[in-house]
């Protein structure tokens, strides 16, 4: 029997032929339909400063910094498209049309660059593009720009795609390592612009965490009420913003031990925890991270409240140790060090010494936060988690304990509860602000709030 090779997949398209007396009808009588004249993106005028930044990095280099392609999710169906953290910080352009777009640094002397913007235009309605193309078509997808209104949009100059592939090779982000982590480095501290996106996304999750408490009647008594929850916030994220920034955590009792459980498939128990992850992304894309750790009944039981109230120590003492000039390590090992203390004292660990107290937290206790959850990850470690602390950085601070439902080395009543509770903070000239405040933390706050948003 010979060998199989499985070939790419095949695309089939099902239109009906298009005949020329047709396709002269659809081409013609169609009135102008131009954007409105006031079309400047929010963002236009902080990313000139942004440009100038990376151009001073690498005087005389051609520098392409790709938006992305388009990926299948089945068939002839693509994922939803979001183009690349630096693109998007580059120029501000944040919607889906933007898949296949670039932009280019090129060279301009020896000390400066001249942005340009490589883009699909409309299609124009002399071609069949505009209704037989799925992917890109406005009748399948939506209207673009044309060249004149993207320049406006952006203040950059911008050229037809087709014309990117005559250019000379250049520092691509996609590939070259070096330009990947300046790119990153650069969008360590967060402009006063990005600031209030920031708080925006915040102030749009704050809300969606409300929703979800007032929605635990039905989440509880539906069979799949993680996925309850899930869909109550993310309507609330793609109702205020672009949607959740990324995958939402609805852990129901012992799912919340999985760091990243985002199956929510499961149901909800009052006598339990929900572990709730969940940030909205604004329509700039900048998005928020907080985790609460919600009594299902309304009221932590003595255990709960005792795990819940050894995390919140932790998470203080984490927070008191975000300052300018503090090692951006310094925040997780204040955390760790309540964390193994507490673990001691309740007899679970021998002493605090060591990192034995790691068996039940897992991770590190936060990471930097902006255009994307886990923001500015290529950076270079001296500059980020071997770095210091900047004011101007967002950052998040998440210490958490998952008592695993089969670990022999916790008492019974211990095992099976998960809880992190997580806020964002804005490094600031005499500390660390506290972005998400309007969320409650201690216990006692946390049951009252529940408690006056389910009353009736």
């Amino acid at each position: 029997m010979k060998d199989v090779v499985p070939t790419a997949p095949r695309t089939v398209s099902h239109d009906l032929p298009v005949s020329p007396e047709l396709a002269r009808f659809l081409a013609s009588d169609w009135a102008a339909t131009p954007l409105p004249g006031d079309i400047r993106l929010p963002a236009a005028e902080v990313t000139p400063a942004r440009r100038g930044r990376l151009s001073a990095r690498f005087p005389g280099e051609r520098l392409i910094i790709p938006a992305g392609e388009l990926a299948v999710r089945s068939n002839d169906c693509d994922h939803r498209f979001r183009p690349h953290s630096a693109y998007a910080w580059l120029t501000g352009l944040t919607g889906e049309d933007q898949a296949g777009h670039a932009l280019v640094l090129e060279p301009d002397g020896p000390h400066r660059h001249e942005a340009v913007l490589y883009l699909r235009p409309r299609s124009p309605r002399t071609d069949d593009g505009f209704y037989r193309d799925r992917r890109y078509g406005e009748f399948w997808v939506g209207r673009r720009p044309d060249l004149a209104e993207a320049e406006r949009m952006t203040g950059l100059r911008c050229v037809h795609l087709d014309d990117l592939g005559a250019l000379p090779p250049g520092r691509d982000a996609a590939t070259d390592a070096e330009l990947a982590s300046v790119l990153a480095e650069l969008r360590l501290v967060k402009d006063a612009w990005e600031v209030a996106q920031l708080q925006l996304a915040v102030d749009h999750t704050t809300a969606g965490f409300e929703d979800v408490v007032r929605a635990l009647p039905r989440a509880l008594a539906h069979p799949r009420g993680e996925r309850w929850i899930e869909g109550v916030f993310g309507l609330r994220a793609r109702a205020e913003g672009n949607g959740t920034g990324y995958e939402t955590i609805a852990a129901g009792g012992a799912h919340a031990c999985v760091l990243h459980w985002i199956r929510n498939d499961g149901p909800l128990d009052a006598r339990q925890l929900l572990l709730l992850d969940a940030g909205v992304e604004t329509d700039t894309l900048y998005t928020a991270d907080i985790t609460r750790t919600l009594p299902l009944s309304g009221r932590f039981s003595p255990v709960q409240r005792q795990v819940y109230d050894l995390v919140l120590a932790a998470q203080e003492a984490g927070i008191a140790a975000l300052k300018p000039g503090a090692r951006f390590r310094d925040f997780h090992r204040a955390a760790m060090r309540v964390i193994a203390e507490g673990l001691a004292a309740w007899g679970v660990l021998k002493s605090p010494e060591g990192d034995f107290h790691r068996r039940y937290t897992l991770c590190s206790s936060g990471h930097m936060l902006g255009l994307d959850v886990h923001d500015c990850g290529r950076a270079r470690a001296t500059a980020y988690l071997d770095g210091v602390l900047e004011e101007g950085q967002v950052l998040t601070v998440e210490p958490g304990l998952y008592l695993q439902p089969d670990d022999e080395t916790l008492p019974p009543e211990l095992r099976g509860i998960g809880v992190r509770i997580e806020d964002d903070l804005l490094i600031t000239g005499e500390g660390a602000r506290l972005m998400s405040g309007a969320l409650p933390r201690t216990p006692e706050a946390v049951e009252d709030w529940m408690g006056e948003l389910t009353e009736g």
